[in-house]
């Protein structure tokens, strides 16, 4: 299958790597050519010199910032939309905003181009290891059977869960409660240490208790208790993403408290950060505001 991987980022790389392996012929594009170039030597994948080219490609896979940037991509006045092919197949693989997905999906239609979301969770170790899980939403039962192979190159587990929209929906509403999860225990050890009990003793506890989590078992035990604060996932993006669900609760007209709470405390520690910062180090912006 001929691709096109746009979003040579910490998981766009070792993604478009594992579609590479599998024998695809893969095209790249960055908005950053040196990162596009150096992917390409290390898949042997050809790099797109502009979104021009993008009609070599049969699926367009976006690993993008989010929504706005996906739409600016495919829809602005450089985009791939005006070039590529009609039944050109698209995965916005990156982290978007479900009703922004939806008018994109309907605008690409218009083409004959098909939308499908389907953002990922895993973080870079899985990306490599191509054992991600994907979520996906789409309309149109040929064009998932036709990308499902593509798929599997890049995640070891698959949920179809709905219309078009429904996988952004699915990632934004876990991506939150991951990130509430990390906000809570954060506060759970700053009292451990005002109390006097020894933080890692308590992740430990945590660990072989209910408040276990991916949270306490990976983040905290591998990034924040050895002060290395490596996860390789960016402050700004978690940040993103905990007020896309509230947005997005907030659009359906739902109360969800827990979920505007947490988008206001990721977005404070971005701003102390900045959007750069890995996220476990939001721990430490909590902790000098407190």
């Amino acid at each position: 299958m001929r691709v096109a991987f746009i979003g040579i980022g910490n998981m766009g790389r070792p993604m478009a790597a594992n579609i590479a392996k599998q024998g695809h012929e893969l095209y790249l594009f960055d908005a950053n050519p040196a990162a596009a170039a150096s992917a390409a030597r290390a898949s042997g994948a050809t790099v797109l010199g502009s979104l021009a080219e993008i009609s070599v490609a049969e699926v367009i896979v976006t690993m993008l910032p989010d929504g706005h940037v996906v739409r600016e991509v495919a829809l602005g006045e450089q985009g791939f939309a005006a070039t590529a092919k009609p039944g050109t197949i698209v995965l916005d693989m990156s982290s978007s905003q479900p009703l922004l997905t939806r008018d994109l999906g309907a605008a690409l239609a218009r083409r004959q181009i098909t939308l499908i979301d389907a953002p990922v969770s895993g973080g870079v170790a899985r990306a490599v290891a191509g054992t991600l899980t994907i979520m996906i939403g789409g309309d149109d039962a040929a064009a998932l059977a036709k990308v499902r192979p593509l798929l599997a190159c890049m995640g070891g587990s698959f949920f179809e869960v709905g219309k078009l929209g429904a996988g952004h929906a699915a990632k934004a509403l876990n991506n939150v409660v991951a990130a509430a999860n990390f906000a809570v225990l954060a506060d759970a050890l700053r009292v451990a240490d005002r109390y006097g009990l020894d933080r890692a003793l308590l992740v430990d506890i945590l660990n072989v208790s209910t408040g276990q989590s991916f949270i306490s078992t990976v983040v905290m035990k591998q990034a924040v208790l050895p002060e290395t604060y490596d996860t390789g996932f960016a402050l700004g993006l978690l940040a993103k993403d905990a007020n896309m669900a509230a947005e997005l609760s907030q659009a359906l007209g739902c109360a969800s408290p827990h979920i505007e709470l947490t988008g206001r405390r990721w977005a404070e520690a971005r701003d102390e950060l900045g959007g750069s910062a890995d996220h476990s180090r939001a721990i430490l912006a909590w902790a000098k505001n407190s």
